[in-house]
C-alpha cells in the first residue's frame, strides 16, 4: 500500500469540499432574522379559512383543489374543517386578507425559493406588482 497516505489525504480533501456547501448553508440560514409576515384579517373575519399550520403546509394544494373544483366541477363553495362555507375565489377570498402581495406572498415565496403561477391566469389587483425585489 504505497499510495495509502495519498489516497486517504485525497479522500479527506474530497469529503471536506463536498461538505463545504452544506456547512455554509447551515451557518448562513439561521432563522433569527426571519419574521413571519403579519396577516391583517378583515373586520368581519376572526381567522383564516383553515388553521395557520394547515395553511402554511397545504395552501398550494388547497389552491390547486379549488381550481379543479371551480373550473372542472363547477363547485364554488368550500366548507372548512369547522363547517364554515367560503367562496372559492383567489381574488375575493384569499386576497381580502393577503392584500399586500409584496409583504406576504412574495416574501414567503422568495424565502422558500418557489415561483407560484397564480398570476399567469389571474389578473393582479391594482397596486400589486409581480416583480421580485
Amino acid at each position: 500500500m504505497q499510495y495509502g497516505g495519498k489516497i486517504i489525504t485525497g479522500l479527506i480533501i474530497f469529503l471536506g469540499l463536498l461538505c463545504v456547501p452544506l456547512l455554509f448553508n447551515t451557518a448562513s440560514t439561521g432563522n433569527a432574522a426571519y419574521k413571519q409576515p403579519k396577516l391583517e384579517l378583515p373586520k368581519d373575519e376572526k381567522k383564516c379559512i383553515e388553521s395557520t399550520e394547515f395553511m402554511r403546509r397545504e395552501h398550494m394544494q388547497l389552491l390547486n383543489d379549488w381550481r379543479d373544483w371551480a373550473l372542472r366541477d363547477g363547485q364554488r363553495t368550500y366548507v372548512n374543517a369547522e363547517g364554515k362555507p367560503f367562496s372559492i375565489s383567489l381574488q375575493n377570498t384569499c386576497m381580502k386578507c393577503h392584500a399586500k402581495k409584496a409583504e406576504f406572498c412574495d416574501k414567503c415565496h422568495n424565502d422558500a425559493a418557489v415561483s407560484p403561477y397564480c398570476w399567469d391566469c389571474h389578473i393582479q389587483p391594482e397596486g400589486l406588482s409581480n416583480e421580485k425585489k
